[in-house]
């Protein structure tokens, strides 16, 4: 076969694939605002291009994936408006879900306190000044039932990020849905769970990297062997890129932490196939459009090609890159808050036309307090005149062919795998994270792009150009009484402590700490420790016993 015949039996695939996708979100039509009918895709009738096309980008739905992960992409079902939400208590974090899913969200993304990601409860000395702080205070299961009180866990997805405890928190997750009634396989969701990405930039660890990497690698075997509408893990680049990395660093380091995963998985004993169409990735859409459209169309390609052409996986679920973003909250100013609007609005156009498959939208007062309601519903009002004024989901990776866009997307390839060759002569993820490699490689960009601001070189509105002298920020913010709510959440556990049956708890961490001696998946025994009602911290710190705390090495 030809190229060009393999470049127009594609087509007809594609074609066959998106007349097969049957009712349409809303049954709309996809029309300029002129009445013009937008056509789902454009690509290059050139035969003399065909066998570059089908190398390069091919079809939406088709590897290399590089135009999308589904052959319909938004033409079938629009991305989903999923916003970061929790504070203070979970009866207050409720009512702010309840809220979401009533202007229109369509899943749940839980953000948790400092205190709750570190794997303490909020009676710990250690949590003084934190609970409920920069998210929801959650340290037992009967907070999981207060925080989704009335919200059908069976019915909804929700992400939850969370990583050095998550396999904690999920199982009182699970917990929480049984006791409303649901099964475990009717669970969807995702899990943040990545680790790596914690040792690299964000530092909320809490054990050593290996023993960190085993409970990963039993979340991904119990969700493979019992909650297959579950994701385990959401690689995350976001962390990366808000810690100072370089688009391309974002992009290789994600990505290189995921391929880490899939080594330990299979090292486990799982088939590729088995496990790979459940996992995620999680990105950052920063402020240069353009580059941000690359990179993204870069890592649906190097996935697919890295877990067909390396892991061998045949089961074309496994080659795709399906990925939730976010627009950048280092990107946000505390100075004239309200132009963050126009920043995240040019964010979440690029992750839209990237080819996200959720999106989260920044509030504006972000960088002053945890977002109002009125911050909140502005930033999911942006996500819906995006999809239902400016129609940007109509056309199908609408940039792409764009001589700039390609060449953007090429340069993104090409640079993560130059870092892949380094982190691999180096002996991988670990070992990178264990030589302070990862760290110095983000310092060094960080720096760079502060010095370009102080030196005027790298424009940002409102802070080192155009500044109002004597400006008054006049919009309301949302205030933590953290003093109230941690005593209310200490007052909680104490009365939970009081109640429960103390000697199944004790017995439930005692089974927790020997199978983790007897290196057993831990997720059975975490979700029996939920429903005895033992605590978060009282779990992670059985688990120190065994695992021992990790204390990164200094690097400069």
């Amino acid at each position: 076969m030809t190229p060009l015949e393999k470049l127009l039996a594609s087509r007809r695939r594609w074609e066959t694939e998106l007349n097969g996708k049957g009712r349409v979100e809303d049954a709309r039509k996809f029309v300029t605002t002129s009445s013009t009918e937008v056509p789902p895709l454009t690509w290059s009738e050139d035969p003399t291009q065909a066998e570059l096309y089908m190398e390069k980008l091919g079809f939406p739905g088709q590897f290399p994936f590089t135009r999308g992960v589904h052959a319909s992409m938004y033409r079938g079902k629009s991305w989903t408006m999923r916003q970061f939400s929790g504070f203070a208590t979970p009866e207050e974090t409720n009512k702010r879900y309840r809220y979401i899913l009533e202007q229109g969200g369509d899943g749940l993304s839980v953000a948790f306190d400092l205190p709750t990601l570190m794997g303490r409860d909020p009676d710990s000395e250690w949590s003084v000044g934190e609970v409920g702080k920069c998210g929801v205070s959650v340290a037992s299961l009967e907070d999981a039932e207060i925080l989704f009180k009335d919200i059908p866990l069976g019915k909804i997805t929700t992400s939850m990020t969370i990583n050095a405890p998550a396999a904690i928190i999920w199982a009182f997750y699970i917990a929480a849905a049984e006791n409303q009634g649901f099964k475990r396989e009717q669970l969807g969701g995702t899990l943040q769970n990545d680790i790596l990405k914690e040792y690299i930039a964000q530092k909320e660890f809490i054990y050593p990297p290996k023993p960190s990497l085993k409970l990963v690698v039993d979340t991904i075997e119990f969700a493979t062997r019992e909650m297959p509408r579950f994701n385990p893990v959401s690689i995350s680049g976001y962390h990366i890129r808000e810690a100072g990395s370089t688009a391309v660093q974002e992009l290789a380091f994600t990505l290189a932490d995921g391929f880490a995963y899939v080594e330990a998985a299979i090292e486990r004993g799982l088939d590729v196939d088995e496990f790979a169409p459940r996992l995620s990735h999680f990105f950052n859409s920063h402020l240069d459009f353009f580059e941000e459209i690359g990179k993204f169309r870069a890592a649906r390609r190097i996935w697919a090609k890295r877990m067909r052409d390396r892991y061998h996986a045949k089961n074309e679920r496994s080659w795709l890159c399906r990925f939730h973003t976010q627009t950048a909250g280092c990107s946000l100013q505390a100075q004239q808050p309200e132009v963050n609007l126009i920043r995240t609005a040019t964010e979440a156009l690029a992750a839209v036309l990237g080819g996200t498959q959720s999106l989260h939208t920044n509030s504006m007062d972000e960088t002053l307090a945890l977002p109002s309601e009125k911050a909140v519903t502005l930033a999911m009002r942006t996500q819906q005149v995006l999809r239902h004024e400016v129609m940007a989901g109509a056309p199908i990776d609408p940039l792409g062919g764009s001589y700039y866009v390609e060449w953007m997307t090429d340069k993104m390839e090409d640079g993560a795998n130059r870092y892949f060759d380094k982190i691999e002569a180096m002996g991988g993820v670990v070992a990178g994270i264990e030589s302070g490699y990862f760290q110095r490689e983000l310092a060094q960009s960080a720096l760079v792009y502060q010095m370009e601001i102080d030196r005027g070189e790298r424009v940002i509105v409102g802070v080192n150009r155009f500044v109002q002298a004597d400006e008054q920020i006049d919009i309301p913010i949302l205030d933590i009484a953290e003093d109230q709510c941690r005593r209310g959440q200490i007052g909680k556990l104490d009365a939970l402590r009081k109640r429960r049956d103390a000697r199944a708890a004790r017995e439930a961490l005692d089974n927790i700490k020997l199978a983790a001696e007897k290196e057993e998946n831990l997720m059975p025994h975490l979700i029996a420790g939920a429903h005895a009602y033992c605590t978060l911290g009282e779990m992670a710190d059985i688990l120190k016993e065994v695992y021992s705390e990790y204390e990164e090495p200094v690097t400069f």
